[in-house]
């Protein structure tokens, strides 16, 4: 292998801040081959070749079932933040390969009709499995036992833990890395499905991991209030004045004062910090989307509705899998191609949770008029 080009595949790390992650720092759980690509490079690429992320094009934001084209799905707010979080990381002098891998990767576990979806399949996951079910938990599971017929990618310990620790919906004034072995990652992963706190107190190892996390917030707490103005759930005048005066009125103006505010108090640091009235700001900007967006997005009916149908096809699902019906699509287009250590080590009901949570929410809605609602 040519020695001159793996040198310019890895020259970015002459330049990285003390604090960043370095190529040769990077964890894998298997060995592999060499590449002239570095590792987190390598890890983007799989992320991006993936199934689970094709599928992004066609899954939910926030708006469900809306006839608007300029409405943001789950593609559009994984690209945001991976811009937003390259920005920052750039101009800290963090590694952009690894920020980038974690960035794109940190939403496939999400499933049809976004948040709505997953509390209704976290509800039937306890029931039929004892375990939770989080979107964050289950990217890592995509890319460590789904893909690659259920052999999984062999992604980076980095990336899964960034992946693993990115919940935007936790937002703190400061993000101080904690250093984490294999051991250490293999054991918080599997408390996240028997402990409902432990999502909550999860850190990434690493800088860029902490910068993904703060951009996950910067990417869509303000384009979801453009949206709900698009669809007439609010108005531009609803955002409250002291937010304004703050961050800004536009999503365009509140990433660029966040991300900039970010950067000056985190630079030569080891950790990411947000100023005292940015911090206030985010976590007021944040209550108003709850009380005005994502509490009222989806109506009772809506909710009860989506219920049905996830229960529907849950059983449906679990019933064929149990008498194996190989005709049914559980087969035909996921299970048929499973390999045989996916098959003998995951339960039937887990089979069914991951068939359901991988789905867009065409083809799920598609499968329950199928089947179902006939």
């Amino acid at each position: 292998m040519n020695e001159q080009i793996i040198k310019n595949m890895r020259v970015h790390n002459e330049y990285l801040d003390e604090y960043a992650t370095k190529d040769w720092d990077a964890i894998r759980f298997d060995d592999e081959d060499k590449d002239i690509r570095p590792s987190f490079l390598r890890d983007s690429d799989r992320i991006i070749y993936s199934l689970a992320y094709a599928r992004y094009l066609d899954k939910t934001q926030v708006f469900s079932n809306i006839e608007n084209d300029h409405v943001s799905k789950r593609i559009t707010h994984v690209q945001m933040v991976s811009k937003i979080a390259r920005t920052i990381g750039r101009a800290l002098a963090m590694n952009e390969d690894l920020i980038e891998a974690i960035a794109l990767g940190h939403d496939l576990g999400h499933v049809p009709f976004g948040h709505a979806g997953e509390t209704i399949l976290n509800r039937i996951s306890l029931e039929y499995t004892g375990r939770f079910f989080n979107h964050n938990v289950h990217s890592v599971r995509i890319l460590k036992d789904i893909e690659n017929n259920g052999r999984g990618d062999n992604i980076t310990l980095q990336v899964l833990d960034g992946i693993l620790c990115h919940n935007g919906e936790f937002v703190s004034k400061e993000y101080y890395p904690i250093n984490r072995t294999k051991d250490d990652f293999l054991k918080i992963y599997e408390e996240c499905y028997t402990d409902v706190d432990a999502v909550k107190k999860l850190r990434p190892m690493t800088l860029e991991g902490c910068i993904v996390r703060i951009s996950d917030v910067i990417g869509y707490i303000g384009r979801d209030i453009e949206d709900a103005v698009r669809v007439g759930l609010i108005n531009v005048e609803d955002i409250p004045k002291n937010v304004v005066e703050i961050l800004g009125k536009s999503n365009r103006e509140m990433i660029n004062t966040i991300i900039l505010d970010i950067i000056s108090n985190s630079l030569n640091q080891n950790y990411i910090k947000l100023s005292e009235n940015i911090y206030n700001a985010i976590k007021e900007l944040k209550q108003f989307n709850y009380e005005n967006i994502y509490y009222k997005v989806n109506s009772k009916f809506t909710l009860d509705k989506y219920e049905e149908m996830f229960r529907g096809l849950f059983l449906h699902y679990l019933n064929d899998v149990k008498n194996k019906r190989v005709e049914s699509e559980i087969f035909q287009v996921f299970l048929g191609d499973m390999c045989d250590g996916y098959l003998i080590n995951t339960s039937d009901e887990q089979k069914v949770i991951d068939f359901i949570a991988g789905m867009t929410d065409d083809y799920f809605t598609s499968l329950y008029n199928k089947c179902i609602n006939k």
